[in-house]
């Protein structure tokens, strides 16, 4: 398995370098929803739990404006600062990449999670989305029996994540020839991008039997369709409060229930992305692809999802430096992932 460029020879515990002088920082590209606000808080709490314990000395985040030459600008000034490690979440798979290798150049370990960059020094903690694009897209042939008309709403452009989930989709619509894809336009993950879009569109479209999202637009998809007096289709969700919410309700107002499935990404994930900067930075021999799962919450376990998951917050798991260096272990030793925490109550 290939290593990142700071990789460590050794993997014992004992091994590892104090880190309690070190400095992590984040440079997020977008903060304009719900998902992403929920990351920096998360990212919050699990560097300030590192600064109480000892473990480093010092946190900070940059928000980019889903700007990539402001994100990149942003992360040479991180580099003048000499933080010790600085984790992404990326505008662009590429137009930070020259930042990112001046960083590397300088001995600052770069991590990237969710919204990846492709510079090769740069360690990534990585979901499957395209596997994440397959899924839904897969609940919907499997419910329309092969055959009807979809509507596309897409994520925030130019951004891996988005690229990723539409080409997983199209995979499976291609293979479906009974799938016709009668619109697509672009939420943004974004509820009321997604009402505004879909709203936009719809006056254009015949008969629409299905909706896919990347999550965050589903709610703004079902108000769009409601205001215009159309039948709701079957939208799949994201897992933000709103959305499994919404789930429920058409669940209770529909005979023989609301068929749909809700799976993504979870906000959870930057605490892994900081564990893993921390423990990269300590010398633990770290993978340069870290992979995660994706949360995928059934109609059984809906209840619970949403009892543990506040108005506001998305559904997600919080991830211990424990866990995480658990699951950096089952990695090497090639063995399967430590359990997810599992729901988590979101403060």
């Amino acid at each position: 398995m290939a290593l990142g460029c700071h990789a460590a020879k050794a993997d014992d515990a004992s091994a590892l370098k104090d880190t309690s002088k070190s400095g992590i920082a984040l440079s997020n590209s977008y903060a304009g929803n719900t998902w992403r606000q929920q990351m920096l808080r998360v990212w919050q709490a699990a560097a300030q739990q590192a600064i109480d314990g000892h473990i480093i000395a010092k946190t900070k985040i940059v928000n980019a404006d889903a700007s990539a030459p402001q994100q990149a600008s942003q992360i040479e000034n991180l580099i003048l600062e000499g933080w010790n490690s600085i984790v992404l979440d990326a505008a662009s798979p590429t137009a930070l990449n020259g930042s990112i290798e001046d960083a590397c150049k300088q001995g600052i370990t770069v991590v990237v999670f969710d919204s990846l960059a492709t510079a090769p020094c740069a360690y990534k903690v990585a979901y499957d989305y395209v596997e994440a694009g397959r899924i839904p897209a897969r609940f919907i042939v499997q419910q329309l029996h092969g055959k009807g008309n979809v509507l596309v709403v897409r994520g925030m452009p130019g951004t891996q994540v988005d690229v990723d989930e539409f080409q997983g989709a199209q995979e499976v619509f291609k293979e479906n020839p009974g799938i016709k894809v009668v619109g697509t336009v672009n939420g943004q993950w974004t509820e009321s991008v997604a009402n505004k879009e879909v709203a936009g569109i719809l006056p254009s479209l015949p008969k629409v039997d299905a909706v896919i999202g990347q999550g965050g637009d589903s709610v703004g998809t079902y108000q769009a369709f409601k205001a215009a007096g159309r039948p709701i289709p079957l939208i799949t969700l994201g897992t933000r409060q709103e959305e499994l919410a919404l789930w429920e309700k058409l669940d209770k107002a529909t005979p023989g229930g609301y068929a749909t499935e809700a799976s993504s990404s979870v906000p959870g994930v930057s605490s892994i992305a900081f564990w893993v900067a921390q423990q990269i930075v300590a010398g633990r021999k770290v993978p340069n692809v870290v992979k995660v799962s994706l949360l995928q919450i059934s109609k059984a376990d809906l209840a619970t999802w949403l009892k543990v998951t506040p108005v506001g917050a998305v559904a997600s798991p919080v991830y211990s430096k424990e866990w995480t260096i658990d699951l950096l272990k089952s990695i090497a030793a090639n063995t399967a992932p430590p359990p997810s925490p599992g729901p988590t109550q979101n403060k």
